[in-house]
Formats: structure tokens, C-alpha cells, sequence
């Protein structure tokens, strides 16, 4: 469960951090001022919405510490919460990310009636990130 208390120090110092005020912050997430007044006074806990606002708007900000204040912040590898594009096996191959016969590993899997059936490979972190790639 959420400390509404910490949970309201967490997202003071993101503020502090980007040199938002609370009004700021509320633009910059299209949120209710109010909302995050009553967040950084302790009388509510935060939402599913606002959090998730925060974390796709904030890369440097990880669930975990956001909720439990477990981990760092600012986190030095946002690039994996939240990935931008989808990787093909060609660019993989092509950025020298995996080779060659990596990629022909994942085409040649098939299932019992020969067809392919490998569309995407999830990897996932222990940090709460992952890594997504598709053939």
C-alpha cells in the first residue's frame, strides 16, 4: 500500500528535480490542480491515471520508487519502461545487435505443422523493464 506521506516527499522531489510548481505540473500532465494539491498535502493517495501520467511523461521516473521509494531517482535508463518503436529482426541485425545466425534461429522456428509462428520475443527485467522485438 502507498504511504501517502512519502508518496507526497516522492513527488515533491520530482518537481524540485524538472523545476516544476504544482500548477506546472498539472499542465505538463493535463491533470486537475486540485488533484495534486490534495497528493502533496497527504490527504489522498495517488490514482492509476496519475501515476501512469507522471511515469509517460517523466522517463527518468520508475514505478517502483515512485510507489515504494524503492530504487533511484532520476533513473539513468529510462529508454526501457516504456519503448518508443518495436525492433524488427532485420534492424537488429542491421544496428549489429544480433547477428546473423541469431536471426535465422528465430525465423526457422516452426511449430508441428511447419508453419512459423514466433511474432514477437518480450524479454523482462527484474528491474520492472523490458524489451520488446518482433520478426
Amino acid at each position: 500500500m502507498v504511504n501517502s506521506d512519502d508518496f507526497a516527499k516522492r513527488l515533491q522531489e520530482i518537481m524540485d528535480f524538472y523545476g516544476l510548481s504544482s500548477s506546472a505540473l498539472a499542465d505538463e500532465i493535463d491533470f486537475n490542480r486540485s488533484s495534486i494539491s490534495h497528493l502533496l498535502s497527504g490527504r489522498n493517495k495517488p490514482s492509476l491515471e496519475f501515476v501512469m501520467k507522471i511515469l509517460e511523461k517523466f522517463p527518468e521516473v520508475k514505478l517502483y520508487w515512485l510507489l515504494n521509494g524503492k530504487g533511484s531517482f532520476p533513473d539513468s535508463e529510462p529508454e526501457n519502461e516504456f519503448p518508443k518503436k518495436v525492433e524488427s529482426i532485420p534492424t537488429l541485425v542491421a544496428e549489429n545487435k544480433i547477428s546473423k545466425n541469431e536471426s535465422k534461429e528465430f525465423s526457422n522456428l516452426k511449430d508441428l505443422n511447419n508453419q512459423e509462428f514466433i511474432e514477437r520475443i518480450i524479454i523482462f527485467y527484474k528491474n520492472g523493464s523490458f524489451k520488446e522485438y518482433k520478426n
